[in-house]
């Protein structure tokens, strides 16, 4: 059990610990694993000789979270890697029953704004209590003014109604090393704090009053705020919340190659640790099991989807031999049975590919990477990950290698010089039966919504996919996310979404979301607002959640089918009939956000 951080008084006794540096408290339980942003934090606070332990969905009508004590140095608060209304709400504002996060997969551990929550429950038990710093993806996401769905307006900082100390926002491994080390808080890139004085060279935003005053104050506030968050090009910013000033640090630097190998080569036991383990099986766990991340980050900017702000626009990759290394651990584990789930990150086929004058320079302020095309300065290349892959599947101990990871099928078209290769590779050794992508919907119109890829992109790779899967003999299938009632999204667009995928993809979808609008995307700005934000024109939105619902069942309806099955038309060759997929959750709460 010492093979785990400390989550018990037990534990803290046979370490010999008065008690821990700091305390982790988490909205997820305690998975000992990479994926899991709280281990991540811990492991690397403990590889620096800081005693820290974690609490993990402490009990709220108790006294639970005070078990261990008061931390020395500082309380680390994070709602998990899922925003706490996303985890507990469905887009119609229903309760979800199962948390994939919670022993047993009952959803009643987690609280509604558990940042909050948490950080008000620490106050109740330590009146003046070392610091509390509050991270993670709620708690990004939150940090300046931002639309929240479940109360339908904007709401101030979560620093503000928290009453925390500190927010960290991004991907806080360095940051939180740098606060653990004394740094005076107020020079920490990636760190959020309150002042009643405004910093030299911060660029100030509309306050938090204005922008609740008039969208289109808050249209110019949340542009300012997404071009600033490049650590290259990114400059601080201050925004007015009462009479006290919201004070954003630059971001922090991305970390190098030889530091994220670092991050993931750390003691974890990829379990669940003993204390939450007695309480039920978390399903999380068979997601994550026998899963390496190659990288972070996405260059994509789907305008629904957080990745871009909350771990960053710039691809950073481990090196193969990291990679190798994890893998290899998994190998030495008794009971491997010798297939690899997943190797990737938040899109799986960005390892190794990244614009060079990015790098160097900073985003671009005035396109994007991949929308309306593929910029020609990205300069795809799937070499590097065609030679990760080979790698991994031909390691002694290995028998199947497969990726379960969202890929972009774009870049595999745009790769004239090995995409072939990698999508021959994909289809002979790394599908596990079916593949999925995500075209999200077919309506140009809609995708342009979306910042997403037109159709006609779309149906060249599934010809592509299915004609080496016919030359290569396989029994395999792609599968779909499709997303209903987006901004820009009408009744008809879905009736013709129903058409295309039964002309085009011959298919009946079942892996379609209501769209959930998520804080600080440019989605939720346009749900907002009800216009486009680049144009400045009106855009419908349905807001009516019956009529959210009608659009998705257009889509899922089928007279050859129960509800809840996707079958594929018997007429089609050589694709095999589609089988049901476990249900996922919006891509902002895919995992490895933190």
């Amino acid at each position: 059990m010492n093979n785990f951080l400390p989550t018990t008084t037990q534990e803290i006794e046979e370490l010999g610990w008065d008690r821990p540096d700091v305390i982790i408290v988490s909205g997820d339980s305690y998975l000992d694993s990479p994926y899991n942003g709280a281990a991540l934090i811990g492991r690397l606070l403990q590889s620096q000789g800081y005693n820290t332990a974690i609490i993990a969905q402490p009990d709220m009508e108790t006294d639970d979270v005070a078990r261990l004590g008061e931390p020395k140095l500082f309380w680390g608060v994070t709602s998990g890697c899922v925003d706490s209304m996303v985890a507990n709400y469905t887009a119609s504002k229903k309760p979800r029953r199962s948390d994939d996060f919670t022993p047993g997969g009952e959803n009643t551990k987690r609280p509604d704004r558990a940042v909050i929550a948490y950080t008000n429950i620490i106050r109740k038990n330590f009146k003046k209590t070392s610091p509390i710093i509050i991270a993670g993806v709620e708690a990004s996401l939150r940090r300046l003014t931002h639309y929240d769905l479940w109360t339908d307006k904007l709401r101030r900082s979560i620093l503000f109604d928290s009453k925390a100390d500190y927010l960290i926002y991004g991907m806080g491994e360095k940051a939180v090393l740098e606060f653990a080390s004394g740094k005076e808080p107020s020079t920490i890139n990636g760190l959020c704090y309150i002042s009643t004085k405004i910093p030299e060279d911060y660029i100030e935003l509309p306050e938090h009053s204005e922008c609740v005053g008039d969208k289109e104050t808050f249209t110019k506030m949340f542009h300012e705020f997404y071009k600033n968050n490049d650590y290259i090009t990114a400059k601080g910013l201050v925004q007015k919340q009462d009479t006290r000033y919201l004070i954003q640090n630059p971001p922090a630097e991305d970390p190098t190659r030889v530091e994220l190998n670092s991050y993931y080569e750390l003691p974890y036991t990829y379990d669940l640790h003993p204390y939450y383990a007695e309480m039920g099986k978390v399903k999380a766990m068979e997601t994550i099991k026998n899963s390496v991340t190659t990288h972070r980050g996405c260059y994509g900017e789907c305008n629904f989807c957080a990745i871009a702000v909350h771990q960053g626009t710039r691809i950073v990759e481990r090196t193969e031999a990291s990679v190798e290394k994890e893998v290899q651990r998994y190998i030495d584990k008794p009971g491997f049975n010798g297939i690899i789930n997943d190797v990737g990150g938040p899109t799986a086929n960005m390892y190794g590919i990244e614009c060079r004058k990015k790098k160097d320079k900073g985003r671009c302020a005035d396109k994007r990477c991949l929308y309306p095309t593929v910029c020609p300065s990205l300069q795809v290349n799937h070499k590097f990950n065609n030679s990760l892959l080979s790698r991994i599947r031909k390691m002694e101990g290995i028998k199947r290698v497969f990726i379960a990871s969202g890929i972009r099928y774009d870049l595999i078209m745009e790769d004239k010089k090995f995409g072939k290769q990698y999508l021959e590779n994909l289809v002979r050794f790394f599908v596990s039966g079916q593949l999925k992508i995500a075209p999200e919907h077919c309506n140009n119109k809609v995708l342009d919504a979306m910042g997403k890829p037109h159709e006609n992109v779309l149906k060249e790779f599934v010809a592509e996919f299915y004609k080496e899967t016919k030359k290569h003999g396989k029994k395999q299938f792609l599968t779909y996310y499709m997303i209903a009632a987006h901004p820009g999204c009408e009744l008809e667009d879905m009736k013709d979404l129903k058409k295309f995928a039964s002309k085009e993809l011959k298919i009946s979808p079942e892996q379609v979301q209501i769209y959930t609008p998520l804080p600080s995307t440019y989605s939720a700005l346009m749900y907002y607002t009800g216009k486009d934000p680049f144009t400045g024109k009106p855009i419908f939105v349905e807001r009516d959640t019956t009529a959210k619902i009608k659009q998705k069942d257009i889509l899922t309806a089928s007279t050859d089918r129960k509800p809840g099955r996707a079958i594929a038309k018997k007429k089609i060759d050589p694709r095999p009939k589609a089988k049901s997929r476990p249900k996922v959750k919006c891509c902002a709460n895919r995992r490895k956000s933190r």
